[in-house]
């Protein structure tokens, strides 16, 4: 029996298995498809390929409900392989530099440290490369609110998280029982979460508003609760009604345009007059509308007409504060 041939790309085979020793429930060959743009063939050609190297790959007992087969290490052996370079160090710095939150800023300035201290034996060169990007590289000040995230509240909600724990808090100087899903990060942070009192509905809540945080030990079922899923139906954070909604471009903003990323849901389309359309499925009627006032006069809502409607409202009632 003939074996099959052995996938080629190195590259794409090392970060495959870093991915595969990163998640604890390992990595599944339609997860490989879409990570790296592959048939089913080539996707498991990848994997195939991997075994031949690290024999400690298993298929893992992992309970899923579509009876689909992952892959992944039983011990950590590729530990020795793990580095960082000093792009991927100075990278972590920018963010910690961009950011406005002093508890978060702290936090990534220590795991930088502890980066550089599993890197100490090129410590030399590895902080004048760091500094270099550091020197060549910056952002444009960006204006943004701050808000006061406590980094407790932070640990709590995540340790919930990973053991679908019920949280106690203060909000909206309400005590109240929630169950948290996950985290959206954006210029502010939510906590998508169900509040059993208040029915089935899953809520978006201010991370920073909340008071008094306490992990309870009462366990509740997530369900088929996706976070991916969830945060791709709508435009910002805002959950709503989902809108079919068409902007066209100026032939001026057009080619800006056809390479912005405005939602997952995109789909792009030349006109003959050298304007530029893009559709989209998405809820948040508000933040689609701030985001169109920002490209001028040279974007139009085409459909639906609902939101030009409120485009236009909004407009109005701005106009008359002047």
């Amino acid at each position: 029996m003939e074996d099959k041939p052995r996938y080629s790309r190195n590259s794409d085979i090392l970060e495959l298995a870093f991915a595969m020793a990163a998640r604890p429930q390992g990595i599944t060959i339609k997860e490989i498809e879409e990570e790296y743009g592959v048939s089913r063939r080539t996707a498991e050609r990848m994997r195939d390929s991997l075994i031949n190297i690290f024999p400690q790959i298993e298929e893992l007992e992992i309970e899923d409900k579509y009876n689909v087969k992952h892959w992944g290490f039983t011990n950590h052996s590729l530990l020795p392989l793990i580095s960082f370079s000093p792009k991927e160090i100075a990278n972590i710095e920018q963010y910690e530099r961009r950011t406005t939150n002093k508890e978060v800023k702290s936090e990534l300035k220590q795991t930088v440290d502890k980066i550089k201290l599993l890197a100490q034996k090129r410590a030399n060169s590895i902080e004048n490369n760091i500094e270099l990007y550091m020197q060549t590289e910056g952002y444009a000040i960006r204006q943004m609110p701050q808000y006061k995230m406590n980094i407790e509240h932070l640990n709590i909600v995540r340790e919930a998280l990973k053991d679908s724990k019920k949280i106690k808090a203060v909000y909206h100087n309400k005590q109240r029982k929630i169950e948290p899903l996950g985290l959206i990060y954006g210029e502010k942070v939510y906590l998508v979460a169900r509040e059993p009192e208040k029915g089935d509905g899953i809520y978006n809540y201010l991370l920073h508003k909340f008071e008094n945080f306490e992990l309870t030990e009462e366990v509740f079922d997530k369900g088929d609760f996706n976070l991916q899923e969830y945060s791709s139906r709508s435009f910002g954070v805002y959950q709503g009604e989902i809108l079919n909604v068409k902007l066209s471009f100026t032939p001026d903003l057009a080619d800006d345009a056809s390479k912005y990323n405005f939602h997952p849901t995109q789909k792009g389309k030349w006109e003959e007059d050298g304007s530029y359309t893009v559709s989209f499925k998405a809820s948040g009627s508000r933040e689609i509308i701030w985001h169109v006032f920002k490209w001028g006069k040279g974007c139009k809502i085409l459909t639906p007409k609902s939101l030009r409607d409120e485009y236009k409202k909004y407009l109005v009632e701005n106009l008359e504060n002047y």
